[in-house]
């Protein structure tokens, strides 16, 4: 990759794992609903224009339905997951944490994509990426019945990731993923509408979080995906991917640094677990060697698994 393919990279990691920590401040004054739904409603205001001005919607209303199931298990119900988690644990393990989703999504392979089947250092990846988890959850957070449970919403929202793009993957293949993505939002911030209105904040929110939220859904959510499909154009999507392996460790980077987080050695340890069994569940191979066969890999974790399935059988240039 050239120098500006390489900034676009980095930028992108530095904003996705910005992310977590944005969402901490947020919680401060704002509910987990109206955090989820804010930020959603205004990265569709945000991906909207760009969307239409290519053309992108066409063919949307012929799988509505299927888009609003796909909003629900890959953005609605996770983003709300994560900022629910992020109430009980901080924000650094909530950014290594969701690193799961391409640990789930090899483990959901084995049953529903043949050509993304786990063998080999895939299945000892998906092991690898477990015992991190077991880290995490069992020492990091294993004195806190709370916190146990908030790291489990973001595991599970890593889930959902994974759910969501193995179901673009095999149904939504036609559509152009920056019109996907704008619609995938706008039906998420319908659906978390409701909840929002009902958790309004107690008094008037103070400028921290209201800039949190807004810059978590204008820069994190709407600015990032925007530079993430330029990157796939410039670079392909196998390298825009790498960027999930670069954000958790901004994640903790801004949670240590900007928020005070402690990072414990059980911390570190599970980060490396994670990352590594991510790493191998994805790509099947040691880092640095070279992939011989095989597809690119379709799924990303974090921010990425949104529309990384999608984008990936639009934007190959294998």
């Amino acid at each position: 990759m050239d120098r500006r393919s390489w900034g676009l990279l980095i930028a992108l990691a530095a904003i996705w794992g910005a992310s977590y920590m944005f969402i901490k401040v947020g919680l401060r004054d704002f509910s987990p609903a109206m955090v989820a739904c804010v930020r959603v409603a205004l990265a569709a205001l945000v991906i909207a224009p760009f969307a239409i001005a290519r053309g992108a919607l066409g063919g949307v209303r012929a799988v509505l339905g299927l888009l609003v199931v796909t909003a629900a298990v890959q953005v609605a119900a996770p983003f709300l997951l994560i900022a629910l988690g992020e109430q009980e644990i901080s924000s650094a393990l909530a950014g290594i944490l969701i690193a799961t989703a391409p640990i789930f999504t090899a483990i959901l392979a084995i049953w529903v994509d043949h050509e993304e089947r786990s063998q080999g250092l895939r299945l000892a990846g998906i092991g690898v990426g477990l015992a991190g988890v077991v880290v995490l959850l069992g020492v990091d957070l294993g004195g806190s019945g709370a916190a146990l449970l908030g790291g489990l919403a973001v595991v599970l929202a890593g889930l959902g990731y994974a759910v969501g793009g193995l179901l673009a993957k095999r149904r939504l293949t036609a559509l152009d993923p920056i019109g996907m993505t704008a619609t995938v939002m706008a039906a998420s911030a319908i659906m978390l509408a409701p909840a929002a209105l009902a958790s309004p904040p107690t008094e008037t929110p103070g400028l921290g979080p209201v800039a949190a939220v807004v810059t978590l859904g204008v820069v994190g959510t709407g600015a990032a995906f925007v530079i993430f499909y330029s990157l796939i154009a410039r670079v392909g999507p196998a390298r825009s991917l790498l960027v999930t392996y670069l954000a958790p460790g901004f994640a903790v980077g801004y949670g240590a640094t900007l928020l005070g987080e402690r990072i414990t050695v059980a911390t570190v340890a599970g980060l490396a677990l994670i990352l590594a069994g991510a790493w191998l569940a994805s790509e099947g191979r040691l880092p640095l060697r070279r992939r011989l066969v095989g597809p690119a890999p379709q799924e990303g974790g974090g921010e990425v698994a949104v529309a990384g399935e999608l984008a990936t059988e639009r934007f190959d240039d294998r």
